[in-house]
């Protein structure tokens, strides 16, 4: 992420009225590594429910997508799903993991890449949610999509739905795996997004952090708390950072004034029961192949054919 785009960013939406920031300025080096503690924490129900299901779902769609595939990432982070379809499908040709954060991108590609030395790894720097173009061609075999954990539930729909869309295009002809979270159970949401053993805190003040280091900005870090936020229309679990106090603060020479209970919404999760993602997917050029849910419904992953 280069030091302009953020600054822009940054500024625009401390400005703005709500105050928001594009929560993917949580994907630094250090916001990736708390958020895999996260994923290892009991309260984080998304990831024990997504590896319930990941093995039946990966022994089908590679049995439906068979040899010399190259499988595409999309915010790979530490790469380590990925291993499991790497394992399942028959002799796998490539790997192309795109992620937003370049240090954490080419140290997990390069363990990732001792490994499977017979896979060729492509590590692509990039902001997924913007058109990008991928290194790949209709002589590369089978190509695979893969989105794990519940990621595309950080876009509101029409968002989502671009996202797919452009997917789609990038992808080609080919299949995506994606991961969607349905669950509505107030209380697990609040546990799961306020709570995960008081990480949650520590990953959204990151942002403010990167913006002390990158941008000059002098935020208080224990001047804000973190808070979950469930909203409906559409269902959705937003995080905010809660300012405790009134309080003038600078980023690269501007001024940012908080008032006392006033907060900047750091990250959305929408989510999706299966239907409502199958539409979803249609609208964005895809038809759905397959759908798995969980034992207690509170995670689903859909095979997407183009």
């Amino acid at each position: 992420m280069e030091r302009e785009e953020f600054r822009r960013e940054a500024v625009a939406g401390l400005t703005s009225m709500p105050k928001g920031l594009p929560g993917k300025f949580l994907w630094d080096e250090t916001g990736s590594r708390i958020f895999d503690r996260i994923c290892d924490e009991p309260d984080y129900y998304p990831t024990r429910c997504e590896a319930a299901l990941l093995p039946e779902a990966i022994r089908e769609v590679a049995a439906l997508v068979g040899p010399g595939a190259t499988v595409v990432e999309y915010g790979s982070g530490a790469s380590r799903k990925v291993r499991s379809l790497l394992d399942a499908l028959d002799r796998p040709a490539r790997y192309v993991a795109v992620d937003i954060s370049r240090e954490y991108l080419e140290a997990s590609v390069q363990r990732l890449a001792g490994d499977y030395p017979s896979v060729v790894m492509t590590p692509v720097c990039a902001d997924y949610a913007k058109p990008i173009r991928l290194p790949l061609s209709c002589s590369d075999g089978p190509v695979l999509g893969f989105f794990p954990g519940s990621s595309i539930g950080n876009f509101a729909p029409s968002d989502a739905e671009g996202l797919l869309a452009r997917m789609r295009d990038t992808l080609g002809s080919s299949r995506l795996l994606i991961g969607a979270d349905p669950t509505l159970d107030e209380m697990q949401l609040r546990m799961a997004y306020g709570r995960s053993g008081g990480l949650m805190r520590a990953f959204h003040l990151n942002i403010l952090h990167r913006m002390n280091r990158e941008l000059g900005a002098d935020f208080d870090l224990s001047d804000f708390r973190h808070e979950a936020r469930i909203l409906r229309n559409p269902f959705r679990v937003e995080a905010h950072l809660v300012a405790s106090q009134a309080k003038t603060y600078r980023v690269d020479g501007t001024e940012i004034r908080f008032e006392a209970g006033e907060s900047v919404r750091t990250d959305t999760s929408h989510k999706y029961e299966p239907a409502a993602f199958r539409a979803l997917a249609e609208r964005g050029g895809w038809t759905s192949e397959r759908i798995w849910l969980d034992h207690d419904q509170r995670f689903s992953l859909h095979l997407l054919s183009a």
